[in-house]
């Protein structure tokens, strides 16, 4: 997540297993089809395991790793992204949150910069490169231009934990406060409730036709339940 959540908001649950085969096997599928070295992509895929499992993660664990990849491809798919593009998605998504210290625009820059250093060293062309970078920090301001399709599949399945259901919803807002456990209680409050009415400001929330049939009335559902719950009576 990124500014656009205030690193305060929004698919999870609890996630210290092992990199699952689905996300090993997007990034080195990826770097297949672009063209990288496989030894040096497995390396970086079981760094991003030992990362997703980093015990202070309650939220931004394997399970969310797991979760964005999959519904990234999905969304990938149904917008007719070409197979570079694809690739690159599912790049960006495994690398969006390698690096997580609950520090809004620390994270995403850190975790950009780490999928640069294990692209380049897998022998992507700088083009690619480049574009797995921009992918990954347009999670900091969750915004990108209205035609970029690829960091849209990405941004509405980053986001797709919003639009499940009210128990689903509901670990993951546990889980998100749990990583910010340094925050005060009025202090976090206080942020969560102008990260939630930003979200709800949205109109859409979802980027994508596709994002916004799946989750978009859930969502919004979620999120001013949410703040209703945090707000004081009258």
């Amino acid at each position: 997540m990124g500014e656009a959540t205030g690193g305060l908001a929004a698919r999870g649950g609890q996630g210290t297993r092992d990199l699952r085969l689905n996300a090993r096997e997007a990034w080195l599928q990826a770097l297949v089809t672009l063209g990288g070295d496989l030894e040096i992509g497995a390396r970086a895929a079981a760094e991003l395991a030992a990362q997703y499992a980093q015990p202070h993660r309650r939220y931004h664990t394997t399970a969310h790793l797991e979760a964005v990849v999959r519904d990234s491809a999905e969304l990938g798919a149904e917008l007719g992204l070409n197979a570079r593009d694809k690739a690159l998605v599912a790049l960006a998504a495994c690398a969006h949150d390698v690096v997580y210290d609950a520090r809004p625009g620390h994270d995403e820059r850190h975790s950009a910069d780490w999928a640069v250093s294990r692209l380049e060293a897998a022998g992507l062309a700088a083009a690619d490169v480049l574009r797995v970078e921009e992918l990954v920090l347009t999670t900091l301001g969750h915004d990108a231009p209205a035609e970029d399709l690829a960091a849209s599949a990405l941004l509405d399945a980053d986001l797709a934990t919003l639009g499940g259901s009210a128990a689903s919803y509901d670990e993951y807002a546990r889980n998100v406060r749990a990583e910010y456990a340094a925050v005060s209680e009025p202090d976090w409050l206080s942020g969560r409730a102008k990260v939630l009415a930003r979200l709800l400001a949205r109109d859409p929330l979802y980027r994508t036709a596709p994002a916004r049939l799946r989750w978009e009335s859930a969502a919004k559902r979620n999120l001013a339940r949410e703040l209703a719950g945090l707000e004081p009576p009258g």
